[in-house]
């Protein structure tokens, strides 16, 4: 296995295991909202990541663009989902325009994969 598919699917695990605790959580807590969408958006990404770390192996030229691509994903996903998750149970932000800032990096990341999909392979 390619070592980028290792730390990429590294980094999926404990995305979803993040995504089932936040989950039941969200379960447990009245007005448990922003930790419900935490844990979707952790546990959609976490698949999404795993799905393309078995498809990096099967690029060539267009496998920097998804590894970079799937690593804004991770990044974009867990300064999203931190941020959820610390305004409900903390009562504060992470940081001013945290959840904003991972979101664009989330879209970034998926318009990365299309490029990644569309170079040639020869």
């Amino acid at each position: 296995m390619l070592l980028s598919s290792r730390v990429l699917l590294g980094c999926a695990a404990p995305m979803g295991a993040a995504g089932v605790m936040l989950a039941a959580m969200a379960t447990h807590l009245s007005g448990g909202g922003l930790l419900s969408t935490a844990a979707l958006f952790l546990l959609l990404h976490a698949a999404a990541v795993a799905g393309l770390a078995a498809m990096a192996p099967h690029l060539q030229r267009g496998r920097p663009v998804l590894v970079g691509a799937t690593a804004l994903i991770i990044a974009g996903t867990l300064l999203f989902s931190v941020d959820l998750a610390m305004r409900q149970l903390a009562g504060m932000k992470l940081l001013w325009g945290t959840a904003p800032f991972g979101g664009g990096a989330m879209i970034v990341g998926w318009l990365g994969i299309a490029i990644a999909a569309l170079v040639p392979e020869r």
